[in-house]
């Protein structure tokens, strides 16, 4: 999870001078040896690839005599024959069984509630204020998120926060649940013509709702998904759930060979609703909305023909071994006993260490050479002659194309555009998903994804960067090449809406 509005109200402080540290001012040099620690991993792969290049072009251009000369000699070389042979089948088992399968991406489908189900401000507020839970210092913070937060008028609460009183209860979320998730996939279903028999892998991640029988059991009952399906069901992980999961998925498909595996990644809000007046637990409140998205992955050789991307990296980076990091995203009871979020105002900060430490493992697996060593240069004269010497910044643009950064708030999206120098088009699919569907959580980067799609940017082999904060804390990446010129799918969430963005959000 993560949050962004700037305020302060009753003495509780939810602003920093600077939100993300300065990443000029310090680079830790034991993750750019993590980013080539991930590519010398591939050394096997990027030698062999030249070298059997080099040999077809030099076999092309033989001619016959030369293959006959080559023939006799070979005859009264028989050792050398079977030695060469040896080495050539040795050399090709070996590549075959430890390079990695390619994972594609065939589609993806992101939840679009029903109509009735907006939360426009004024409804919003006047709900919050007939519960009566709320005094009038929590009610005027509200409204100071609601205004600043970057949230349109057209986000989408669960149904049970729309009765007065709220009507929060297992019965309610397990309804919400199942309308996000099965919405979700029976447009995936559709969409790609992909029986539910054929699924061998299904991951679902959703971070505050864990019921029993899970929510991956749940789906394996109303698709009748078959009896060794692997499933996993991920709690508890935050908004960067979703790269995890891909992650997790990408693992098994790794494993087991032709099938497809189904990522489901939401968040459940309807018992998840606080009731309280602190302010640092009533954020999430303001940010958080009903969402969520279903992905068919497979390493199926014959999908790349239809599929949409091809998974290049994942890159995850967990501070949880700090304890300010653990707790900056914390579910715990306030002093009346009411159950919430809290956010502490360390929140950002954090965040920006957690992508410090990302940006900088994956660096030398996605920059040009020519910014690696720029890159590194700097940083080994830093470390060696001048530690007041700022080191280079790479420059991402020249790795990525299209950026679908975590709409986690308004001020997480400003401060990720000013400290990796992007301009307003790289994060205008971040503003707009904000501002039309709120904070989804873990499934943001894929209406994100969804939004560059229906404005008919992605073009083949562009490349992708999803990048996501979770509690514990974390920051995850994952980088998609385009293997085609990308349209949107039918019913996409942006279908009857895309005309009107992007819009001029109000300071």
């Amino acid at each position: 999870m993560s949050s962004s509005p700037t305020n302060k109200a009753d003495g509780v402080q939810i602003h920093q001078t600077r939100i993300l540290p300065d990443f000029l001012q310090s680079v830790n040099l034991k993750y750019v040896k993590l980013g080539y620690h991930y590519l010398v991993s591939h050394l096997l792969t990027l030698c062999l690839v030249p070298l059997m290049t080099m040999f077809i072009v030099q076999a092309s251009q033989l001619n016959p005599n030369d293959i006959h000369q080559l023939w006799l000699q070979l005859q009264y070389n028989l050792v050398s024959v079977v030695i060469f042979s040896t080495i050539v089948v040795f050399g090709s088992t070996v590549y075959i069984m430890t390079r990695p399968r390619s994972i594609y991406l065939v589609d993806y489908s992101c939840y679009r509630p029903p109509s009735h189900l907006q939360a426009p401000f004024h409804r919003f507020m006047e709900h919050s204020k007939l519960t009566g839970d709320f005094d009038e210092s929590s009610l005027e913070f509200q409204r100071k998120i609601l205004e600043r937060s970057g949230i349109g008028e057209e986000t989408y609460v669960p149904e049970a926060m729309h009765f007065i009183p709220p009507r929060p209860s297992m019965a309610k979320a397990r309804e919400e649940a199942e309308q996000v998730m099965f919405g979700a996939l029976d447009n995936l279903f559709a969409n790609t013509n992909v029986k539910a028999k054929d699924i061998g892998i299904l991951v679902v991640n959703c971070s505050l709702f864990n019921p029993t029988p899970s929510l991956s059991a749940m789906i394996v009952n109303k698709y009748k998904l078959r009896g060794n399906v692997k499933s996993f069901n991920l709690g508890g992980m935050g908004c960067s759930a979703g790269v995890i999961a891909i992650d997790l998925a990408k693992d098994m498909l790794q494993l087991h060979r032709n099938t497809y595996a189904v990522v489901v990644s939401t968040e459940n809000i309807t018992q998840n609703w606080y009731f309280g007046n602190k302010k640092s637990m009533l954020i999430p409140n303001c940010l958080f909305r009903v969402g969520g998205a279903a992905v068919l992955l497979s390493n199926k050789a014959s999908e790349k023909q239809r599929a949409k991307y091809k998974l290049v990296h994942v890159v995850r980076s967990h501070c949880g071994a700090d304890d300010k990091a653990f707790r900056c995203v914390y579910q715990e009871q306030d002093d009346v006993g009411k159950t919430g979020v809290s956010l502490s105002k360390d929140l950002m900060a954090i965040a920006g260490g957690a992508l410090k430490t990302n940006i900088t493992t994956m660096g030398p697996l996605v920059l040009p050479i020519s910014e690696q060593l720029l890159f590194f240069s700097t940083l080994v004269a830093k470390k060696l002659f001048n530690a007041k010497k700022k080191p280079y910044i790479p420059d991402f643009k020249l790795a990525f194309d299209h950026f679908c950064i975590h709409a986690g708030g308004r001020a997480v999206i400003d401060e990720l555009e000013k400290n990796l120098q992007l301009l307003p088009v790289h994060v205008e699919a971040s503003r707009m998903t904000l501002h039309r569907f709120g904070n989804t959580s873990s499934s943001s980067i894929w209406y994100e994804l969804a939004y560059t799609e229906a404005k008919g940017r992605i073009r083949k082999r562009n490349r992708v960067w999803q990048i996501a904060f979770g509690s514990g804390f974390k920051c995850n990446s994952a980088v998609w090449e385009a293997l085609r010129n990308v349209k949107p799918s039918a019913n996409s969430p942006w279908e009857d809406c895309i005309h009107k963005y992007p819009v001029q959000i109000v300071a």
